[in-house]
């Protein structure tokens, strides 16, 4: 979980994450790039058709076992600002299955320099090289679940009842009751010594943990599609008395920024920008060991029109301290018919009808039904 543009102070355990307000003119890191806002129709997201599976999954790091071979690989991460950043220099694919119980998942992380070191659970895990998943089940970008795990197995689940940027704060005391998860170090830990090929995770995440005081159906049935994205943070580092150290910029006298490697793009250094992520879609069992596309998401355009409208307001109250009253003021072009805006006490409200009835979008970026 990375705050690169923070919007509150935030005290995570012991860490106290300090952040300051930006000035007006200062590049808004919490939305997408602006080449990404300008365009009319919804960014491409990466969509993954999850298998359903009867019997268990022994979770024991070891991804050879046969109940995984049916399953497809998705495609290797990119950086997380997309394919105008390099292509990472590790390799990271992610394979999932489910049953009426589970969600399971399992990691595989190309890493010649295997090296953890914090071992307190709940703990900032992506101070160390990490992996990371997110998953928002009704696609609102409110309510959603974290989980962050380095090599060691250490993990932090975390819920967000709405991203930073629009005032959330995480609740660290969310736990996942219930988890079963394993790390296989594919050489060894913490030596400089030698060469290792990488870590494999597995896990098995009870349905029950998303349930959300009843928010969210679960398990979920068959032709559901739930968002989510994968992230893995990346440290660069120098051997020093013989052990790993960050390496130091030249310049700042600090540790390097981390990479940042994802699933699904997300258009800026930023992953708490939930209306970007990618999405599974679950299959039902007669469906599995098939060919099947997933299908497009229901009312994509209509989402991405009313963020558009979210993201224009958020600049220009940035600049003009209020919620602009008529689409005039925000300067966007290529809007479709029908999509309504008027003030609210609390902001704001956009809306438009779709093919799931009208829409609407507030000013903390709640995507909603009136």
């Amino acid at each position: 979980m990375r705050l690169i543009s923070c919007l509150l102070p935030i005290l995570v355990g012991s860490v106290a994450i300090a952040c300051q307000d930006p000035p007006a003119e200062a590049v808004d890191r919490t939305v997408p790039r602006q080449a990404i806002r300008d365009t009319t129709d919804p960014p491409p997201v990466r969509q993954y058709t999850v298998e359903h599976r009867s019997g268990p999954i022994v979770v024991d790091g070891d991804l050879e076992d046969t109940a995984w071979q049916s399953a497809p690989w998705t495609e290797a991460f990119l950086g997380i600002e997309g394919e105008q950043q390099p292509t990472p220099r590790l390799g990271t694919r992610v394979r999932m299955l489910w049953d009426d119980e589970f969600w399971y998942l399992a990691v595989e992380l190309e890493e010649p320099d295997l090296w953890a070191t914090i071992q307190a659970r709940d703990s900032v895990i992506f101070l160390d090289n990490d992996f990371e998943w997110f998953v928002d089940p009704d696609g609102d970008t409110h309510r959603y679940f974290e989980f962050e795990i380095n090599a060691l197995g250490t993990e932090w689940d975390l819920f967000l009842p709405k991203p930073y940027r629009d005032g959330g704060q995480a609740d660290n005391g969310w736990n996942i009751a219930g988890l079963r998860a394993a790390v296989r170090i594919h050489g060894t830990l913490n030596d400089p010594g030698d060469r290792d090929r990488g870590w494999t995770i597995e896990m098995a995440v009870p349905w029950a943990a998303f349930a959300d005081s009843g928010h969210t159906r679960v398990p979920p049935m068959a032709g559901d599609s739930w968002r989510l994205n994968f992230s893995r943070v990346q440290w660069d580092l120098d051997v020093v008395d013989g052990g790993y150290r960050k390496r130091i910029d030249s310049t700042s006298g600090k540790p390097r920024a981390e990479h940042n490697w994802v699933w699904s793009p997300q258009g800026e250094i930023n992953m708490h920008m939930p209306e970007m992520w990618g999405a599974m879609i679950f299959l039902d069992a007669a469906d599995s060991g098939s060919a099947v596309l997933p299908p497009a998401p229901r009312g994509a355009s209509v989402h991405w029109a009313l963020r558009r409208v979210y993201y224009a307001q958020r600049s220009f109250h940035r600049l003009h301290h209020r919620w602009a009253s008529r689409f005039e003021e925000l300067g966007l072009t290529g809007l479709p018919a029908g999509l309504e805006l008027r003030l609210t006490p609390d902001g704001y409200h956009a809306s438009m009808p779709g093919p799931t009835g009208v829409r609407a979008i507030r000013a903390d970026g709640l995507l909603w039904t009136p």
